[in-house]
């Protein structure tokens, strides 16, 4: 049944993107709208600008663009900021990250270089690889989060926005276990004007972020906005939070192949993944305690999709193995290996090998854009806290603390389009078909 719609704000004005991290993620993102905006590429792989979702029968041919179904932002209407531990600005970033080609970044590098970076929050003992000096000072943590919401209303008020949406694209922070300080208000706040150790500064950041009525989003899998405190912080000021860690890579090709093992009932012994890349993240991920955060995000996959308790002949003893090599030669062009080994009709014994060369910023940068808007139309939706139609976009999605992740590519993306059905009003899709026949 269809609902009544929900009653969206329109999108006037101008959407601010702050982004802690102007790396190699942030400045392809960036870069590529402007060059979008000059008539120089197409949008591809973002579903905001290139996808299209069925409405009613098939055989009413109605299937809209998405970006003509809801009401989003313009690309014209973005303006991008951010924070970084170091003083380059977008243009000099993304030469020094080495994505995108000198020819295409000199057609944009005045607007690329418009885009400076204001003082980040880091601690060292979050991120152990990197050094940088574009580092805020404060007697704590507490301090800094004022600072940030000091620097989101300038920004806010030097460019005339009328709203915010952050992203985190910054690296991957070591390995942090929930406790006592993640699970209510009173407990956080005292963490922060105590400099406690259990708060890393991407929660400063998520924590300012919601302070100010900001939606946030986490694009790494560090444990960031995905804890008590910060989950009911943005349920409670109504603001939209999503999360964790983009799917991009090698852990994007699991979410379609596992799906279709299951779906034909074969069985799964093994799976072995290794990735080489270089690049920052790269570097970040060569330090043992943050590629544990990212191993946490990437392990928990196949678990989900395959559910082994329900399938114990198939999936209950399955070798999961996952490796990442730090590589400098191959900068951003991440090769992720997989070997899976499978069996199927009277246990029998088969293989698939995947050698996947990609551009791991190149498959980011859409999502980053995709993010943005979607959240900010959750946002003028009045949709608060976690936002799990948006799971589509991350390893490790979000949800409710009684329900499990659904990791399902397919049935995330038919989540997200019903999601869009409801708010315009229209009946979801089931795919069901018998009216056809009857």
């Amino acid at each position: 049944m269809a609902s009544k719609g929900i009653n969206i704000e329109e999108c006037n004005g101008k959407l601010g993107v702050l982004v802690p991290g102007l790396g190699a993620v942030s400045t392809t993102f960036f870069a590529g709208v402007f060059a979008i905006l000059k008539g120089l590429a197409q949008p591809v792989g973002s579903l905001t600008q290139m996808g299209t979702i069925r409405l009613g029968k098939r055989t009413d041919k109605n299937v809209p663009a998405i970006k003509d179904f809801v009401p989003l932002v313009r690309l014209e209407d973005l303006v991008f900021g951010g924070w970084d531990i170091f003083t380059d600005n977008c243009y000099r970033a993304a030469m020094n990250a080495g994505v995108l080609d000198e020819r295409l970044l000199n057609q944009v590098k005045t607007e690329l270089e418009s885009v400076k970076p204001m003082k980040a929050v880091f601690d060292k003992n979050y991120v152990k690889k990197l050094n940088g000096s574009n580092v805020k000072s404060g007697k704590t943590k507490y301090d800094l989060a004022m600072q940030l919401i000091e620097d989101c209303q300038k920004f806010k008020d030097e460019n005339k926005l009328d709203r915010i949406i952050m992203i985190w694209c910054a690296s991957t922070e070591v390995y942090i276990e929930p406790t006592s300080t993640h699970q209510n208000l009173s407990n956080f706040e005292r963490g922060l004007k105590n400099n406690s150790p259990d708060i890393s500064p991407s929660m400063i950041y998520a924590y300012a972020a919601i302070s100010s009525g900001i939606p946030f989003a986490n694009g790494a899998p560090n444990l960031t906005v995905d804890i008590p405190v910060l989950t009911e912080f943005a349920h409670d000021k109504n603001i939209p939070i999503a999360g964790k860690d983009f799917k991009t890579g090698q852990t994007w090709m699991k979410t379609i192949v596992a799906p279709g093992l299951k779906a034909r009932l074969l069985g799964l012994r093994g799976w072995f993944s290794t990735n080489i890349l270089g690049n920052r993240d790269g570097e970040v991920l060569d330090d043992p305690d943050a590629f544990k955060t990212k191993e946490e995000s990437k392990l928990s996959v196949l678990e989900y999709i395959l559910q082994p308790e329900m399938y114990p002949n198939l999936y209950n003893d399955i070798t999961h193995k996952v490796r990442i090599n730090y590589y400098p030669p191959r900068r951003d062009n991440k090769e992720g290996w997989d070997n899976i080994d499978i069996f199927g009709w009277l246990g029998y014994d088969m293989q698939i090998k995947i050698n996947f060369l990609c551009r791991d910023s190149i498959l980011a940068a859409p999502i980053v854009l995709d993010l943005a808007l979607f959240l900010d139309l959750a946002k003028r939706c009045k949709m608060r806290g976690i936002q799990e139609w948006l799971s589509f976009y991350f390893k490790s999605p979000m949800c409710a603390p009684e329900l499990y992740p659904e990791h399902d590519l397919f049935i995330q993306l038919m989540k997200l389009k019903n999601t869009l059905r409801y708010i315009k009003g229209e009946e979801p899709i089931t795919h069901l078909g018998m009216e056809y026949y009857d």
